[in-house]
Formats: C-alpha cells, structure tokens, sequence
C-alpha cells in the first residue's frame, strides 16, 4: 500500500517541476500523476493541455525588399515548402510534453508507429520523444484518424510543440 503523505509529496514535486506526468508502481500499486489531464470516457476533451488547440499560425512573411506584385515562390522555395493542410475545426492537436528529439519509429530502419490516414486508439504508441537517453513512448490518448505528421524524424522538439493533428471521427 503507498503512503498518502508520499503521494501528497509526489503531487506537490511534479506541481513544481517541469515534469508533466510520472507513473509508478510500488508493492502492486499503480500511481499515475499527471498535470494534463486525462480523456474523459466518450472522447470529449475538454481543456486537455496536450491537445489544445492553439491559434491558426500566421502566413509566412513576404521576403524582404521584395516586389509585393512579384509571384511569391520560386524554385528554392518550392523545394523546402511544405503542404497546406486543410485544417478541420473538430481535429486535436497531440503536442510534445517533453523537451527533446522526435523519432516516428523504433529504429531507423523500421515501419513509423504511425503515418497520415492510420486509425489510432487510445494507448497506441504515436512516436518516441529521446530526452537525456531515455526514449519516452507517447501515446494516443484519443481515438481518431491521424491527419498530419506536423514533425519530421529526428528533429528537436520544444515542450507543447505540436506534434500531430487526429481527427477523432
């Protein structure tokens, strides 16, 4: 049985830290103590941190000393840019909980967990985040369709950076 003063202490640690969510087990007792909320049962979300919807990201700037009535691409900019991606109102955003870098697969020779279009439930492995060595599993949350991959493997990601977006219909 676990000590109520230590999950008291616990709560208050993690409260104070950088940490968003530790799970431990101790004598057949299983703690989970987290800052973002879980899913309620019937995938409603409602002000769950992780999947907050932030506002539209602005248009990219017009480059500078540039003629306003010149066409805006050119072939540099072709090549680096990446896809449009019609954003639904009810779509979820899974966003980093953790500073680290992002891998969309166990290995690098291996299959991603997941990609654009896979139907995800919740407790399916979404990617692995490496911070200091250790290689953290997230997982889904939510049930839904994955829409968009909005990082690419093997870059740095920042805490709350969105990582993908889920359509949960």
């Amino acid at each position: 049985m676990i000590d109520l003063e230590f999950v008291e202490r616990l709560i208050r640690s993690i409260d104070e830290s950088s940490i968003d969510t530790i799970e431990l087990e101790r004598g057949g007792t299983r703690i989970r103590v987290s800052k973002t909320p879980q899913t309620p049962p019937g995938g409603a979300v409602q002000g769950a941190a992780a999947y907050a919807a932030p506002p539209p990201a602005p248009a990219a700037p017009q480059p500078a000393g540039g003629n306003p009535s010149a066409p805006a691409s050119s072939e540099a900019e072709t090549d680096s840019a990446v896809p449009e991606v019609e954003v639904g109102e009810d779509w979820l955003e899974v966003t980093s909980p953790m500073v680290g870098t992002f891998y969309r697969s166990p290995a690098p020779d291996a299959d991603p967990f997941t990609d654009v279009g896979d139907r995800i439930s919740k407790g399916d492995t979404l990617c692995i985040i490496e911070a200091m060595k250790l290689m953290n599993e997230l997982e889904a949350e939510v049930e839904g369709t994955v829409r968009e991959v909005c990082v690419e493997n093997g870059e740095p990601v920042e805490y709350g950076q969105l990582l993908f977006r889920v359509d949960p219909s």
